[in-house]
């Protein structure tokens, strides 16, 4: 009996001991997320063999990797792992430079432009020059896919002369006709007068 609860004593002397230098501690598994390390290239391809496209599209063949990548050497060019979950994984002798090059105007193309709505202002005493800028900056704005809000802002005794104002709305809207559709004609707001341009659809 006495025997026996020594040898308890001491185990759970042990446990606390091992549990205070932290041994009890499990530590944090590690992260089983795919990194995104971009495509394996050249060298850094260390499975054999591999599945191999030639550079004009071709279906080479399962080779060695040190056979494909003296082909590519060959030709002056690199060997890519372009699907790696392929078993085994399937690689192209292409100019990787080119190829990214490439990819990155494809994913320029699929973004989305977000539509924004941009403001040019004017008042009835401006002057032509001024509103001929104005115009060119509206052009900018609709070539780039954007909406462009015209207004004409009245100050003071400067209601008492709309139609200056109207005159000047409506040659914004005529000069930029080619490149936009009135989505809001011209109407009085307050003490602006404001019309909604579009951009026309390729």
């Amino acid at each position: 009996m006495y025997k026996s609860l020594v040898f308890r004593a001491g185990v759970a002397n042990i446990i606390s001991f091992f549990g205070e230098i932290g041994i009890n501690e499990r530590p944090n598994p590690p992260s089983t997320a795919p990194q995104d390390r971009g495509l394996r290239m050249n060298e850094q391809i260390r499975i054999s063999p591999v599945r191999v496209i030639g550079a004009n599209g071709e279906f080479v063949g399962v080779i060695p990797t040190f056979q494909a990548l003296e082909m590519a050497r060959e030709a002056e060019l690199d060997l890519v792992e372009v699907n790696p979950n392929e078993r085994p994984p399937v690689c192209k002798i292409l100019d990787y430079g080119k190829f990214r090059y490439q990819q990155s105007l494809k994913n320029n193309k699929t973004k989305v432009h977000q539509q924004k709505i941009k403001e040019l202002r004017v008042r009835p005493k401006t002057g032509d020059h001024d509103i001929e800028t104005k115009i060119n900056q509206a052009r900018k704005f609709l070539e780039h896919k954007d909406k462009v809000q015209v207004n004409v802002i009245f100050k003071g005794r400067e209601l008492q002369h709309i139609e200056e104002g109207k005159r000047i709305i409506d040659l914004i809207l005529e000069k930029l006709q080619e490149f936009a559709k009135v989505e809001k004609p011209p109407s009085m707001e307050g003490k602006k007068m404001t019309a909604m341009l579009a951009p026309k659809k390729d």
